[in-house]
């Protein structure tokens, strides 16, 4: 009898925890007097009033009030030259609470003219609530501006930022004034604040509809973001001749006028709150300012992409609103920024410029923009795609090849990169037929600078016939699609792109006397050469001569210290923060009018875009001046957020309301080349260049939807998963799958070990010695013992070999004809050497 009242006076207490635990977890309030409901779980609580209204009145996310007033979230239509809202009811709604769903009916508003009812379901679980609505129209009618819903946080400071579906970004920081507006084609966004670590995810869905955002600096100082659902893609009102312009100021309708069709619409929002500082934890970084890095990635990293399928450098901020097609490093951006919606929305992208952006004949058209100012007359296509006022800009071709190929590297996705593979065979082979003079240099629109017509980035600087910042790019690009042509089966055209390169290369690095770039006289590349044989940009142009080193070309040791030493010299007599984009100045009719006296604008100021592969040049040579600029960057960042198109060289101050993205190529380097952080397409390679200052660096990153963990300490670099760790002295390629862990040496294509594991069990490979005669490792498993299967790769074929662990010989074996050892050992805590010899 003890024994039962034991049992029942334990299991009443149990129950009391329970419904404790399940109160603090859930709450739900109804003051049916003042028509007041409260609900919600630990993370997130709604306060909604349906008092002849129906508005949830208040918004707590985290502890934080971020929604808070008598409008605070509801619906609202503009039609017939009236305002209809959710604020405004005939009646009171029905409530209903059952568990944890709040059941909201009747919510009907308007006039005689047009009455909309409205049903919403609150669905509250441990982690989220979902927000259902049903909305019932009565008949079609022309819509003006339509919120469903209406979101008005509390001020234009609540949130910082918020990432977009594309992997773009609200940053509010440019919301400089009242009545500003930017309107994305997005279904999420998430809102963050890195000073409260608060954070809100906001997805929208309804099944049949799209989806558009905006987000609006309220006349009050509120942040409103408002969701509009319709039948077809919404269109932008401006301009009235072009209906492109996602930014506007001093107004608030950025979407055309749409029609709402007679029919009953059902959509479902997912409020997720989140923590800003463990959903984006970068890792520990050390002796570099990682949250100033952090910010940089999340927020002017991502500025260029302006909209759903349109990602360029500049911002959707800039006035004009252009994109640049001829900007290499859009892909590259990925890598730093580490979002899977980055990657994906840019696959999107370069589908739709692939479908729009490339003639029949190959050519890509180099620029899109909100308006048609910048447009050279006539070549404005249907979707806004113009050839630049200043010229044909040839870089545009290779540029989009080089992104294609960074991205697939990011995101290995093998059946998107085939579909991409006509695209850019054209755009290649438009470019190697431009070369009348059969030395493998291509030629460019224009024969002489005296036609003062533009040609690649630097646009208003009068590059002509053969261009080597327009070679420098092309053959970096045939050597990427090159690899990509073998893995998709096409040998012979993967032959004919590395073996142009090669010779392209070989023609590049000639001096001037006998053809090619090299300027022996002043010991760096060239910009370009006439027709005429005339050489010009011989200024020491740091793109062109960053390019050649960071890509490649410039195999020479001696030739790249005494460009890159040149530079520095240059750079610590000037004081400069960051590379400018020619050490010297052009000589007059080189460029436009208006850039002399040097400094000015592209014949000398500092343009921030060209860090990655400055930082690249240099982090082979000397990771410490490579990590200086970085560093200047990020004191710049603290300073003025880098919110310029570029920074004058007499003064260094911020210039240009055109905010390139570019701005953040320095931080890319930092990870590209400094942590040496390079996804491929079947593995992760980690090529580090550490100083002593970054030793201990230990970072998180996301690759194909884990993340891991990669150390960097000087001379032992890590990469870490859940399962399995690899560890090396020298750089290496890392991939692993449930229960199978792949190493690859140095930068091979091809795995040197596979090992695969028994289901959950974990394995730590040491790399101590790989080479052709010697490979050595270490092995140890903390789920203690545990068979191991080996596939050791890259042997020479048909050839006998001697397994030894600890020292003691194990077994002899024959490698396969394809130079493949297959065997097994067993793994423990303990770590034991292997060698196969």
């Amino acid at each position: 009898m003890k024994v039962i009242n034991h049992f029942f006076l334990i299991t009443l207490f149990v129950l009391q925890i329970v419904s404790f635990s399940y109160a603090q977890q859930y709450v739900t309030k109804n003051d049916t007097e003042n028509k007041v409901v409260v609900f919600g779980n630990s993370k997130i609580k709604i306060t909604l009033e349906y008092n002849q209204r129906c508005n949830i009145s208040c918004l707590e996310v985290n502890g934080q009030k971020v929604v808070e007033g008598s409008s605070g979230i509801y619906s609202q239509i503009k039609a017939f030259g009236k305002t209809y809202s959710t604020l405004n009811l005939d009646s009171s709604p029905n409530v209903d609470i059952t568990n944890r769903t709040v059941m909201v009916n009747g919510i009907t508003y308007g006039d005689n003219e047009l009455k909309i009812t409205e049903n919403w379901k609150f669905t509250i679980t441990n982690k989220d609530i979902l927000f259902d609505t049903e909305r019932t129209f009565p008949k079609s009618f022309i819509v003006d501006e339509a919120s469903f819903p209406s979101f008005n946080f509390n001020n234009i400071n609540t949130w910082e930022g918020a990432f977009l579906e594309s992997g773009g970004l609200a940053w509010f920081y440019l919301f400089r004034d009242k009545q500003f507006t930017y309107g994305v084609h997005s279904n999420y966004s998430a809102f963050w604040n890195s000073k409260t670590g608060n954070g809100l995810k906001i997805t929208v869905a309804s099944s049949g509809k799209q989806i558009a955002s905006s987000f609006t600096r309220s006349g009050e100082d509120k942040l409103a973001y408002n969701v509009t659902v319709s039948d077809h893609e919404m269109i932008p009102r401006y301009d009235d001749d072009t209906h492109r312009r996602r930014f506007i100021r001093g107004k608030t309708d950025v979407w055309s006028s749409f029609e709402i069709s007679k029919e009953k619409v059902s959509q479902t929002i997912t409020l997720t709150p989140f923590d800003y500082h463990k959903e984006y934890n970068r890792g520990k970084f050390v002796g570099i300012d990682g949250d100033r890095v952090t910010s940089v990635l999340n927020t002017i990293a991502r500025i260029g992409v302006i909209d759903a399928k349109h990602f360029g450098g500049n911002s959707w901020h800039t006035p004009y609103g252009p994109i640049c097609l001829h900007e290499q490093y859009i892909g590259q951006l990925g890598v730093a920024i580490n979002d899977q919606h980055y990657l994906e929305g840019y696959k999107k992208c370069l589908d739709f410029y692939r479908d729009n952006a490339i003639k029949p004949d190959g050519r890509v058209i180099s620029r899109w923009a909100y308006e048609n100012s910048d447009a050279m007359a006539g070549t404005v296509s249907p979707k806004g795609f113009y050839e630049a006022q200043w010229g044909y800009l040839m870089d545009s071709n290779p540029d989009f090849v080089t992104n294609v190929a960074d991205l697939y590297d990011q995101c290995g996705d093998k059946v998107w990169v085939a579909k991409q593979q006509s695209a850019c065979e054209k755009a290649l082979d438009y470019m190697l037929k431009r070369d009348s003079n059969g030395n493998h240099l291509v030629e460019v629109m224009t024969n002489s600078e005296k036609e003062r017509r533009g040609s690649d980035w630097i646009d208003i600087i009068w590059a002509s016939f053969e261009n080597a910042f327009v070679n420098a790019k092309l053959y970096h690009a045939l050597v990427l699609w090159s690899g990509i042509e073998r893995q998709l089966g096409n040998l012979q055209k993967a032959n004919y792109y590395s073996d142009y390169a090669e010779k392209l290369k070989e023609s590049f690095n000639k001096s001037t006397k006998q053809g090619g770039f090299w300027d022996e006289e002043k010991q760096c590349y060239i910009h370009w050469r006439d027709k005429d044989n005339s050489i010009h940009g011989n200024n020491l142009v740091t793109p062109v001569n960053f390019m050649a080193i960071a890509y490649g070309i410039c195999e020479d040791k001696n030739r790249t210290k005494v460009i890159l030493d040149q530079i520095e010299d240059q750079m610590e007599k000037e004081k400069l923060f960051f590379w400018p984009i020619c050490m010297y100045s052009y000589q007059i009719g080189e460029g436009n009018d208006w850039q002399f006296p040097f400094p000015n604008y592209e014949n000398g100021d500092i343009f921030l875009s060209w860090g990655s592969i400055a930082v690249q040049a240099y982090a082979d040579y000397k990771p410490e001046l490579a990590l200086k600029y970085v560093e200047n960057v990020l004191s710049q960042h603290s300073k003025d957020g880098l919110a310029f198109q570029r920074y004058g060289r007499t003064k260094q101050d911020g210039l240009g309301d055109d905010i390139l993205s570019g701005n953040s190529l320095a931080v890319v380097g930092l990870y590209y080349a400094i942590y040496g952080i390079n996804p491929l397409y079947n593995r992760l390679y980690l090529n580090p260049h550490i100083t002593k200052e970054l030793a201990g660096t230990e970072l998180y990153y996301d690759f194909r939807g884990e993340k891991l963990s990669i150390g960097l300490d000087k001379q032992q670099y890590v990469i870490t998963n859940k399962q399995f760790k690899i560890s090396s002295k020298t750089d290496f390629g890392f991939y692993a799958k449930a229960d199978e862990l792949n190493y690859f040496k140095a930068k091979e294509e091809h795995y040197s070990i596979k090992a695969k594991t028994e289901k959950g069990r974990t394995l730590s490979l040491e790399i101590i010695d790989w080479d052709t005669n010697h490979h050595n490792w270490s092995q140890s498993s903390t789920s203690g013992q545990t068979r191991i299967e080996y596939s050791i790769a890259n042997l020479k074929p048909n050839s006998q070999y001697t397994i030894s662990v600890d020292g003691k010989k194990i077994k002899g074996i024959k490698s396969s004809g394809e130079g493949i050892l297959l065997f097994e050992l067993i793994a423990n805590k303990k770590h034991q050497s292997i060698s196969v010899l």
